[in-house]
């Protein structure tokens, strides 16, 4: 099939959704509101470029546009596609960029070279090798578009046999790019990867299958986890059954690049969060130590009296698994009330620090310790309803977690947990207060954050229907960038570093009380106008267990994602 029947072909098996198309404006560049440090000296944080053991990268952010697709149905989920510029001698890119168009232009794309080695096999089987060829996956085919830059053409490398391509090529024309211009990788020196986020869907009339454009990452992630974001993007018929065919890299050097003890600090204080609780909150935060030495006691189980225990938890069994065996709760006497509200004046945030995607970010997981946990408040439409006990339980270990480049030192995201679950935030998204420290907004009596005020439903926001969460800033608050102790970076090895005793305590931080949350919930929805009650049910059943209260916590070591990565 000559060229212009293979795309005859394509431009008749595939459609646009016509619009009348216009380029985007070029998106504003994003940059931190303040300068960064110096980091000071370390193996290879903040370098610029970062070993993975046989390949060096190197992360580029500048880009030169390509050709865009600006649906005006939708304008938010027009995206536009660039490559790498200012890419330095002897390094290779790996792929293109993707990036919705209503959003600054924040991201990048790794480029890479060899790292000169002496073992026997690497002058017979080179790191990265030019592709074979081209693959035309996709092509778009509004005649429109001809005028603003041509047609998206998408072109997936052909990998010699024992390599793997890393990413897509786009260009506005139906010319085959360069074989120079992309690298694949040698296989084993590759990671499996996975779809993220949805940028683009059309649809083919031919097959009656949609084409997506994907954001990837690894799919090994975590502290464990080896694989590398390339930054680039998947493009194809894409089904949930099936394997992506591109990979990610691998990094066989994965504490490289990750902060010294020095630096960890310096991150702390230049990016610490201030975290805002709402103007109403009765239930604050404590540091651990004020709790357990203000009458916290430590129950095991067949036992009715609890022991006191001492401020530094050293008393508290540690290691193993939750059993059921031991707990803590509130002190029997007339403190109870008084410890229940917290002690914001000796509120530390408490800081574990570990690798993430493959060591090329550090994850400084930030968690915070309330003494009790308030109820929730149900929202119905105009209606606001006290849920009673409903949500409360002694203990509640909070958190959020800030995502630093490794190959920079800057904040990329940051992720705000909520309920067993949350969201990643990119850096452009935050609220900052000063420099390049955000707002992390802890809301009324749950305490789940989030990245701005404002009342947040969990359940159906488009009935109105669900737990209320309210952010608001007040003058009760705390600055992690002062107020933070680091409790774990369990990859600083060698270092006079010790975990807090009370870290290793793996019961639960409050007991388990029956009081028949979902029978209680029962009546409140029975006394609910008959049109709402359906919709209510639904949503409550589908409600992680800690909202229904009943049973405090476990510690933030016991938590999944203490060596996993976040949900989201």
């Amino acid at each position: 099939m000559s060229w212009c029947e293979e795309r005859n072909f394509w431009c008749n098996c595939l459609y646009w959704r016509k619009t009348a198309i216009l380029l985007p404006p070029e998106p504003d560049t994003f940059s931190l509101p303040s300068p960064l440090p110096d980091w000071s000296q370390g193996q290879g944080f903040a370098s610029g470029r970062i070993n993975l053991g046989k390949i060096e990268a190197l992360k580029i952010s500048r880009f030169e546009f390509i050709w865009s697709s600006n649906l005006l149905q939708d304008k938010k989920k027009g995206v536009s596609f660039y490559k790498p510029v200012g890419v330095p001698n002897g390094f290779y890119s790996l792929g293109h960029y993707c990036q919705f168009n209503n959003k600054p232009l924040w991201g990048f794309v790794l480029v890479v070279r060899e790292v000169a080695c002496f073992e026997p096999e690497a002058a017979n089987s080179p790191t990265l090798l030019k592709p074979l060829d081209y693959t035309l996956v996709w092509s778009s085919d509004d005649e429109s578009e001809e005028k603003y830059g041509g047609c998206g053409f998408f072109w997936l490398p052909q990998a010699p046999e024992g390599y793997k391509p890393l990413g897509f090529l786009v260009t506005n024309n139906p010319d085959k790019p360069d074989l120079d211009e992309v690298r694949c990788v040698r296989a084993d020196l590759t990671d499996e990867c996975e779809p993220y986020r949805l940028l683009l869907e059309s649809y083919s009339k031919f097959l009656n299958l949609p084409v997506r454009v994907l954001s990837t990452r690894p799919s090994h992630r975590g502290v464990l986890g080896k694989g590398v974001s390339v930054g680039t993007f998947f493009c194809g018929y894409w089904t949930s059954e099936e394997e992506l065919n591109i990979a990610c890299l691998k990094n066989l050097n994965q504490l490289h690049a990750m902060p010294n003890l020095q630096q960890i600090h310096a991150l702390m204080k230049h990016y610490g969060p201030t975290v805002f609780f709402h103007p109403n909150e009765v239930y604050l935060p404590s540091s651990v130590p004020w709790f357990l030495k203000n009458g916290a006691l430590l129950y095991k189980a067949g036992d009715s009296s609890g022991e006191p225990i001492d401020a530094e938890g050293t008393n508290l069994p540690g290691g193993g698994t939750n059993d059921g065996a031991f707990w803590i709760d509130l002190p029997s006497d007339d403190k109870r009330n008084t410890v229940k509200q917290g002690n914001l004046e000796s509120a530390k945030l408490y800081v574990h620090v570990k690798p993430a995607l493959g060591g090329t970010f550090t994850d400084l997981a930030v968690w915070v310790f309330y003494p009790f946990n308030g109820p929730g408040t149900l929202k119905v439409g105009p209606l606001n309803i006290s849920l009673g006990k409903i949500g409360q339980h002694v203990g509640d270990w909070e958190h959020f977690t800030l995502r630093i480049c490794n190959f920079t030192g800057e904040l990329w995201r940051i992720y705000f947990s909520q309920h067993s679950g949350g969201e990643w935030v990119d850096a452009y998204d935050l609220e900052y207060i000063e420099g390049n420290k955000a707002i992390v907004y802890s809301s009324k009596n749950g305490h789940a954050s989030f990245p701005h005020p404002g009342c947040y439903i969990q359940g159906s926001t488009k009935l109105g229907i669900g737990i209320r969460n309210d952010a608001a800033r007040s003058n009760l608050y705390v600055d992690s960038s002062t107020c933070y102790e680091i409790i774990a970076a369990e990859y600083l090895e060698g270092s006079d570093f010790i975990e807090p005793c009370w870290l290793q305590f793996m019961g639960k931080w409050g007991p388990t009380i029956v009081y028949g949350s979902r029978i209680e919930l029962d009546k409140i929805i029975n006394h609910l106008p008959v049109g709402f009650r359906y919709s209510v049910k639904n949503i409550f059943d589908g409600f992680p267990v800690e909202l229904c209260g009943e049973e405090g916590p476990t510690g933030p070591k016991d938590k999944n994602n203490w060596v996993g990565d976040e949900r989201g």
